[in-house]
């Protein structure tokens, strides 16, 4: 049976950085199939990702890789025989999780399968049961589109992992500020972008009506080929001419064919860049969404802000105040006190003179 697909999903694919090992690269222009396969005749699960005819994952799952959520949308996980690791950004949360419940299921069915393998190859006895579980271990052909040997060593560990994002569960003032430039920033350039692909869905507009206004022209001229190729065979007396005639048109309709299916093609690749401009529409709307997210609660501080400030002004009012009363009761308080003396004074003298 060879390989067949699983499960499959879309999404952004990554690469680390193999200078840095910090740094995400992305493999991909835009989201791809990324599948299961599970090959039966190895007992194997691979995953599999092509953007266009280049492979670029392939990463046969072990039962000692461990895939990692690092934010609500991302993930990813490390291939020691790939001597990399993997990042994939997904559309939802849900799409990631369903993608982790697979990888886990996978890894555990590597994991018994590996097992169960260990454990024939510890009953096998005679020389042909050993020459089948070697055919059981033996690399596929280059036809096949893993290209990966399950013998081989890995020659490093799983220890290059990238920097995870940092979770936000509360924002400060300048932090709040911070981010609000950075959705700006990004908002202005999905603008430009946005921008951008419109002039050319607007030019690719323009060139398909062109194209069609081209092929409705070409028709007529075909039928009015056709039309003539049957007139010069009704004239007998021109049989040679006619005949030498027709060739030039057929080969004329045959050109003809060749450029409306170039042209039906070219529709086809516009629409699927019409299909692209939606999906950064889609992207800027939510980024939009998200600015003023981040604009509202910058509101909500700021007002907190502002309140803390009026009630520290007033409290310090009120200290202020208190402080010069107490120092008013104080300057009273000396000034009984000295009379109080002088009193005792005149009383102790008073006394002596009696």
């Amino acid at each position: 049976m060879g390989e067949q697909p699983i499960f499959s999903t879309r999404a952004h694919v990554f690469q680390i950085d193999p200078n840095t090992k910090k740094n995400w690269v992305p493999t991909s222009k835009h989201a791809v199939t990324v599948s299961y396969f599970y090959d039966s005749t190895r007992n194997v699960y691979r995953i599999i990702s092509l953007d266009g005819s280049k492979a670029i994952i392939n990463s046969t799952i072990t039962p000692n890789m461990t895939f990692t959520k690092t934010s609500q949308k991302f993930g990813q996980w490390a291939d020691s025989r790939a001597n990399t690791v993997y990042g994939l950004g997904f559309s939802s949360e849900h799409h990631l999780s369903k993608f982790a419940e697979k990888f886990q299921e996978f890894k555990e069915a590597a994991r018994l399968a590996k097992e169960k393998s260990q454990e024939k190859m510890e009953l096998t006895s005679t020389p042909s049961q050993e020459s089948a579980g070697g055919d059981l271990q033996s690399p596929l052909t280059p036809e096949s589109i893993n290209g990966t040997d399950d013998e081989r060593t890995p020659d490093v560990t799983q220890n290059s992992e990238p920097r995870t994002e940092p979770t936000q569960n509360a924002l400060p003032f300048s932090h709040s500020s911070a981010i609000s430039k950075h959705w700006e920033a990004e908002l202005a350039t999905l603008k430009g972008n946005n921008a951008k692909l419109t002039a050319a869905l607007l030019e690719s507009t323009a060139n398909v009506k062109q194209w069609k206004q081209q092929l409705a022209a070409y028709q007529e001229e075909a039928e009015r080929l056709h039309k003539r190729v049957t007139e010069l065979e009704c004239v007998s007396s021109q049989a040679n001419a006619v005949h030498t005639h027709k060739t030039e048109l057929n080969q004329t309709i045959q050109e003809l064919e060749e450029t409306l299916k170039e042209k039906e093609e070219e529709i086809e690749r516009l629409k699927q860049e019409i299909d692209n401009a939606r999906e950064l529409q889609e992207q800027r709307d939510s980024l939009t969404q998200k600015l003023q997210e981040v604009e509202i609660r910058n509101k909500d501080l700021e007002g907190q802000l502002s309140d803390l400030e009026q009630r520290l002004e007033k409290s310090q009012n009120e200290q202020e105040a208190f402080r010069n009363n107490l120092k008013t009761l104080l300057e009273i308080l000396d000034g009984k006190i000295f009379e109080l003396t002088e009193l005792r004074d005149n009383l102790a003298k008073l006394l002596e003179c009696s």
